[in-house]
């Protein structure tokens, strides 16, 4: 069965037709969706965070593994895309939807999943690694496949992505999510 063929749960297609009618194109793709219910269904009594809501399209895949007792923080700069998520998930108090910088996560870490997707990946990365429990997991995507080590993007070695990927308090490696996208996921070291 192709993955396209499988079911949505009904909030990540709520999510992504509020996504096409603000206009907002940079939602997770699916195969990533998937990658994050496995996550958050991993850690069912965690704490599960993500940078950059948008229109709460990966919210909506984390959402779908959340156990019972998890709790789930996500922030987004953008007030309208927020306030859009946050109306989404209004009716379960596990969720939390901020408003602002992505630095606002701090105060509900450590993090048993991270999906990291915006602020914070590459303007802090060492942040990003302490913000995350011990065992915790941390997911990156948007990255173009390499065949190369040290990882090249562009013709020059990748150095984000070789931070996380040698980053002496994580164990990670990256997935291919797509022919042409993969995503970086590792776990924090005890």
């Amino acid at each position: 069965m192709e993955q396209a063929e499988r079911a949505v749960p009904p909030r990540v297609a709520a999510a992504e037709k509020a996504a096409a009618e603000a206009g907002f194109t940079k939602s997770c793709l699916p195969q990533v969706g998937r990658l994050l219910s496995l996550a958050a269904a991993a850690k069912p009594g965690g704490v599960i965070a993500e940078s950059g809501t948008g229109a709460g399209v990966g919210t909506a895949w984390l959402h779908s593994g959340l156990g019972a007792g998890a709790r789930l923080v996500t922030v987004e700069r953008d007030e309208d895309l927020a306030r859009r998520a946050a109306v989404a998930f209004a009716d379960d108090e596990r969720v939390s939807v901020l408003t602002g910088d992505w630095r606002l996560l701090e105060r509900h870490a450590p993090f048993d999943v991270f999906f990291c997707d915006g602020g914070g990946k590459r303007d802090d990365p060492q942040r990003v690694v302490e913000l995350l429990a011990p065992g915790g997991l941390l997911i990156l995507d948007d990255f173009t496949p390499s065949s190369h080590w040290p990882p090249r993007y562009g013709g020059e070695v990748d150095e984000l992505r070789l931070l996380y990927l040698t980053h002496p308090a994580l164990h990670g490696t990256e997935v291919l999510t797509t022919p042409a996208s993969s995503a970086v996921v590792a776990t924090r070291r005890s």
